[in-house]
């Protein structure tokens, strides 16, 4: 809270309204589904509703804890208007809809209306995430390293036949089992010809004899995320698939030797990009080349063409490029790594080489 604080300083906010409830839980460690934070110089004050009582009182840090009837917003913004120096405050504008906004001006004095509420400059919150501490680097760890003995496991499943869901469905079952609290984000199973697709959700079609087969998934564990993908083949892959699966390990590899404190996004990416560019394959890798994990699966900086911002020691970030040819195939590798003073460390250390099962 001290951080954020200092920052509050140097933008000349006196107050902050936080309703995203990542952010929430980064400042106070609160994890409910209903809560708003106000941040003032020297005081804070969560508020939630009475299903939370029980658990605001146990898990809140750095906050005072009040339990209200109505929304937990629209009494942070009230108990700001009150405080004493607090001529104004912010809030995310990325999180607050246009309709939230309206009702906590009218809920507030009329006089107060028109000037107290004020969009930030940036998201204060979301750029303290970007720089995970030690205890946050070690939970990131942990559930990276999780995901790794799942894929693991689930290379025993895999077989022409079964179905994409069934493949998703019994590697959620071995995240709970391991002690995952939830999944990251809905498990891509994409194989054959629909490896091709991104974001391909898995789906009843069933494994090919022969082709690739892209797995992507993450688990939550204590709050954080880890995120990972590895494409492997069913059967015997043809020299042009083999070519075109050494390219974009080449390019993952490639972009992760460019991981290092200082280094700007848009460098990391071009290391990957330009791998594939000369290997042929640049118009068929049509996503960035990472996006920062912790709290949330998809968190700043995004790695990517034209990001200016530079990695500091402490960011965690995916390292994921990939290449899609409709109708033929797909290919994506993705690491999570953390950026240190000089290089990186992968979190996620399986193996990369082309699995032919």
């Amino acid at each position: 809270m001290g951080a954020l604080r200092r920052k509050l300083v140097r933008a000349g906010l006196p107050g902050l309204l936080v309703t995203h409830l990542a952010d929430v839980r980064y400042l106070c460690g609160f994890t409910g589904s209903s809560a708003a934070l106000a941040v003032a110089r020297r005081t804070a004050r969560l508020f939630t509703d009475s299903r939370y009582a029980t658990q605001a009182a146990e898990e809140t840090q750095s906050a005072k804890v009040e339990i209200v009837s109505g929304p937990p917003a629209v009494a942070a913004v009230q108990w700001l208007a009150a405080q004493s120096g607090v001529a104004m405050a912010g809030f995310d504008p990325a999180h607050v809809t246009v309709a939230e906004l309206k009702r906590w001006k009218q809920e507030l004095p009329a006089h107060l209306r028109r000037g107290f509420l004020e969009e930030t400059p940036a998201r204060f919150v979301e750029q303290l995430r970007m720089t995970k501490d030690e205890d946050e680097l070690a939970i990131l760890a942990e559930a990276a390293l999780a995901g790794c003995r799942l894929f693991e496991e689930i290379l025993e499943f895999l077989r022409p036949g079964v179905a994409e869901i069934d493949v998703a469905a019994e590697l959620e079952h071995k995240a709970r089992r391991l002690g995952a609290e939830a999944m990251s984000f809905e498990t891509i199973v994409a194989s054959g010809a629909r490896s091709a697709l991104p974001h391909g959700r898995a789906t009843a079609a069933r494994l090919p004899r022969r082709g690739f087969v892209t797995l992507d998934f993450g688990i939550i564990l204590k709050g954080y995320c880890s995120d990972m993908t590895r494409t492997v083949y069913l059967g015997a892959p043809k020299p042009g698939e083999r070519r075109a699966y050494e390219a974009v390990l080449e390019a993952q590899q490639n972009a992760i030797r460019a991981v290092t404190a200082g280094a700007s996004c848009a460098e990391v990416d071009e290391a990957a990009r330009g791998v594939l560019r000369r290997e042929g394959f640049g118009a068929a890798f049509t996503h960035s080349t990472g996006h920062g994990v912790g709290l949330e699966i998809h968190e700043p900086p995004r790695v990517g063409s034209g990001e200016a911002t530079r990695l500091a020691s402490g960011m965690v970030v995916t390292i994921e490029p990939g290449i899609y040819l409709p109708g033929q195939f797909g290919i994506r590798i993705e690491d999570m790594v953390a950026v240190e003073r000089s290089g990186c460390r992968v979190l996620t250390p399986a193996p990369k080489a082309l699995i032919e099962l």
